[in-house]
């Protein structure tokens, strides 16, 4: 009967002990989580079971890689707050797997995505045909954002956390120093960290600056 008691308290207090855990991590859907975070998911899932298989065990063993587990999760956040560079080395950047209806064979056999996974996809966004895409990008999360010929003007962001996405940038053709020309005809003379971000839509570039807190 006591072991029963046991589990049972442990259980209950677990429960409540993860929801903090995941509540301190902050929102994220499930979708859209990053490969971090699978990997500190699946291991607080496996210090879960050994605590609760193991009640001889003090709980206390098995709650501390837990919170070490949330540390690193903080670490990391804050770390990829700040650079986009080593954000896109842990979370991955988008891949862009269809232009103007012609699908982009040689990121595909980067990304070692196949054509089911592409029609797959294609059919959960009710999308009948290759040819009726304008743009699509396989997210970090592999989830495909596709964008219609009818839909309206593709935004792309040329400049995040102050670096220069130049992806976007051969998606319109365009290099770093039409960029900057464009920039400076706008009147920003800003060196290019000060820009916490640039997009372009409708032909035009919109511009925000850092504030302090993001420097």
């Amino acid at each position: 009967m006591e072991t029963y008691i046991e589990i049972f308290l442990r259980t209950v207090f677990l429960y409540i002990f993860i929801l903090i855990v995941f509540r301190l991590m902050g929102k994220r859907e499930v979708g859209e989580l990053s490969i971090m975070d699978l990997v500190v998911f699946v291991l607080i899932a496996e210090c879960v079971a050994f605590a609760l298989e193991d009640v001889d065990k003090p709980v206390f063993e098995n709650v501390f890689p837990i919170i070490i587990l949330l540390i690193i999760q903080f670490i990391n956040s804050l770390i990829t707050l700040k650079s986009k560079k080593i954000r896109d080395i842990i979370d991955g950047d988008p891949s862009l797997i269809i232009r103007d209806g012609v699908i982009n064979q040689e990121e595909m056999r980067k990304q070692r995505y196949n054509l089911d996974d592409l029609f797959q996809q294609m059919r959960e966004e009710r999308v009948p045909s290759v040819q009726q895409i304008d743009y699509a990008f396989l997210e970090p999360s592999g989830k495909l954002s596709i964008f219609l010929k009818s839909d309206n003007p593709l935004i792309l962001s040329l400049i995040v956390d102050g670096y220069i996405v130049d992806k976007h940038l051969t998606i319109m053709n365009k290099d770093k120093d039409w960029l900057m020309n464009e920039l400076k005809k706008l009147g920003y003379s800003e060196r290019i960290r000060d820009i916490f971000y640039c997009c372009y839509e409708n032909d035009e570039l919109h511009v925000q600056l850092k504030t302090t807190g993001n420097n």
